[in-house]
């Protein structure tokens, strides 16, 4: 299972310089493997609305989750702990931690192109770097 990072989701949606690699990822990847983090979907509503695209933001939610089967995935107010401390040990961002912590909970790997992830000991996978069959063989939780 695969944790969709922020910015792989707005790089496709705002047409940035690797919109193509994203592309080909959501296009390899079935939907069923593909999570994102309420946080992500929040900082996607955030920027959107920002940039006046909140029309495209609601597009997104139904798009990609409402229809698409990507799945929200979260921490409980209990975890919150688990995002401090990957602040502390890997020095990472609260928006980082957060994903760091939620990959870690349940076991998923992480799709960024963010390098700081690459400091912890999950690591990342660049979209690009997932193959097909990994993908198709891979079962939930490992």
């Amino acid at each position: 299972m695969y944790l969709v990072d922020t910015n792989i989701w707005l790089e496709r949606l705002l047409d940035q310089t690797r919109s193509e690699e994203v592309g080909d990822f959501l296009e390899r990847v079935p939907t069923d493997r593909l999570y994102l983090t309420d946080f992500t979907l929040h900082s996607i509503g955030i920027a959107l609305v920002k940039l006046d695209e909140a029309e495209a933001f609601l597009n997104f939610v139904k798009d990609v989750i409402t229809d698409g089967g990507v799945r929200l995935a979260g921490l409980t107010p209990d975890e919150m702990k688990n995002v401090i401390e990957a602040c502390t040990d890997y020095k990472l961002d609260f928006d980082d931690a957060y994903q760091y912590a939620t990959a870690a909970k349940l076991n998923f790997e992480i799709v960024s192109f963010d390098a700081d992830f690459d400091r912890t000991d999950r690591k990342r996978k660049l979209p690009g770097e997932v193959e097909l069959g990994e993908a198709e063989e891979q079962e939930p939780g490992e």
